[in-house]
């Protein structure tokens, strides 16, 4: 396939600042950003992070006009955005850092807690810039800081080549670290040419923007709004507390998130009748979505077409849509679920049984195509997840998944998915995969004999649960030695002691025992 240079994601902002250069392409708080704006900042940046010869460059800034132009900067220097978030801790960020080998970081002031730790002594320089166009460096610092100057900043951005890294992302880890996922120009560039065909955003949309920028969905809010030469804005949290009147007053015609935030949505009261009337599109993606959700959200938005997408990072951000009928997907859902519709074109897909053969109906998804990743940081994280078969590389996603027909029965020769569950033991919380294994780890090193982490539901979603051998130990305890390994979204909710683990009849630990009872605790 040839390579779209025009669907790279700079030439994404490109295409934006040539349709509306005077209009807002980023709305944060009280602020708002041209389109020219940003790409005369990006370049000057750009130049700094060039003259620094940057490969790869950690984001490390909290979601606003900083990160932003800071991925930007990057995209228009020829380099890898490595996006971190500064509330994670220092040494998960500086082991990310690390393992992207990161030469540069963009730092906002918020992030100046954490940066000694991520750049001291790595021989990594920092550009810490702040809220006006002066971005200069910080004294005192123990690392080399460069001086954004606008005498050198570049003239047009650097050209990409399609192998070229455009992101690394970051997934949890079995082994106690995260794994770095590397996603390529040619990965994007198919991904948005499919988009542009399939959608009709325009210059008049406004996107919202919930994700945080360590998530890949959030590269689906920027690059298809600034594709289009639309605007896009942050999301706060206090905003769920009245959204229809957030989604109003900001004009937000697209609306993208976990189907997590419906829930929260409800228990606010604001998913009532025409509530939502100036959405147009609402995606949902990350976890499964149910009808009874997308019933209640359509209710509120009307108008809106809703999709479902589904895509673990490995391929791209999203590699599935499904399009929600009023009439016909709820006879086609499985267990209530929407389906996760057809894979993007361009790709294979295979299915398999639990020996490992090919099946014909229901099994493991697998997919193979230009979405796919080239593969890990380490390359210790592979073995397992890719399948060589018919001269194909194809990914494992561990998700369970069948081929339906017009009616939702098992067919063989349908192209609508419907996702059926996990096959191992991650979990998905708000949207993130979650590796057990990581979080038990972290628990051990905390001081417990053991761990086994798992998940319950609850009215708002999946959250963890932690049984524990060992000494007792109080939960602000536990919390206080996670918040130093592991993102806020990685720690369980509930801490409980046990003597000793129930077992399965091959005397493994039985999760699906404790997943059982931290259902069954949930409801007492």
């Amino acid at each position: 396939m040839e390579f779209p240079t025009e669907q790279t994601l700079p030439a994404r902002f490109q295409r934006g600042l040539a349709l509306a250069p005077e209009r807002t392409a980023l709305r944060h708080g009280d602020q708002a950003w041209t389109y020219r704006q940003l790409h005369e900042r990006a370049l000057i940046w750009a130049g700094a992070l060039a003259a620094a010869e940057a490969k790869a460059v950690g984001v490390l800034a909290a979601k606003g006009p900083e990160a932003y132009t800071g991925i930007l900067a990057a995209l228009y220097a020829g380099a890898t955005v490595v996006p971190l978030r500064p509330d994670f801790p220092a040494a998960r960020l500086a082991q990310m850092a690390e393992a992207a080998q990161a030469d540069v970081v963009i730092a906002d002031a918020g992030a100046l807690p954490v940066l000694e730790q991520v750049c001291g002594g790595q021989g990594r320089a920092a550009l810490v810039v702040g809220p006006d166009d002066a971005a200069t460096p910080v004294d005192g610092l123990p690392f080399a800081t460069l001086k954004a100057d606008p005498a050198a900043a570049l003239a047009e951005p650097r050209p990409v080549a399609a192998e070229d890294l455009a992101y690394i992302l970051f997934t949890s880890g079995s082994t106690g670290r995260p794994k770095g996922v590397r996603l390529t120009h040619r990965g994007f560039a198919h991904y948005f040419s499919l988009l542009d065909a399939r959608y009709d955003f325009a210059p008049t949309d406004v996107f919202s923007q919930v994700f945080d920028l360590n998530f890949d969905c959030s590269v689906f809010d920027l690059f298809c709004a600034w594709g289009a030469g639309a605007e896009f804005t942050t999301v706060p949290p206090q905003a769920f507390r009245a959204l229809p009147e957030f989604l109003a007053e900001r004009g937000v015609t697209v609306w993208f998130s976990t189907p997590s935030a419906i829930d929260l949505v409800r228990r606010t009261g604001g998913l009532a009748p025409g509530a939502m009337p100036g959405l147009r599109w609402s995606f949902f993606a990350g976890e499964a979505l149910t009808c009874r959700d997308v019933e209640d959200w359509r209710r509120a938005a009307p108008a809106a077409t809703v999709e479902n997408l589904y895509g673990p990072t490995e391929l791209t951000v999203t590699v599935s849509a499904y399009r929600w009928s009023d009439t016909r997907t709820p006879r086609v859902a499985v267990n209530g679920v929407v389906p996760i519709g057809a894979v993007h074109a361009g790709h294979d897909v295979l299915l398999l049984d639990a020996d490992g053969n090919p099946a014909a109906e229901e099994g493991e998804l697998c997919i193979a195509g230009p979405q796919m990743t080239t593969g890990y940081l380490d390359p210790a994280d592979g073995p397992g997840r890719f399948l060589e078969r018919n001269g194909l590389r194809y990914y494992r996603t561990g998700d369970r998944a069948r081929r339906i027909g017009p009616g939702g029965e098992a067919v063989t020769t349908g192209t609508d998915l419907a996702y059926l569950g996990r096959l191992d033991s991650q979990i998905q919380v708000q949207g993130w995969r979650i590796e057990p294994a990581e979080v038990e780890h972290a628990l051990r090193a905390c001081g417990v004999q053991d761990a086994v982490v798992v998940g319950a539901p609850t009215d708002g979603g999946v959250v963890l649960v932690a049984y524990y051998t060992g000494e007792p130990h109080s939960a602000v305890e536990l919390v206080r030695g996670l918040r130093e390994q592991l993102p806020i979204g990685a720690i369980p909710r509930r801490f409980t002691r046990i003597e000793q683990f129930p077992l399965s009849p091959n005397r493994k630990v039985d999760r699906g025992a404790l997943t059982a009872l931290a259902a069954a605790e949930r409801d007492l």
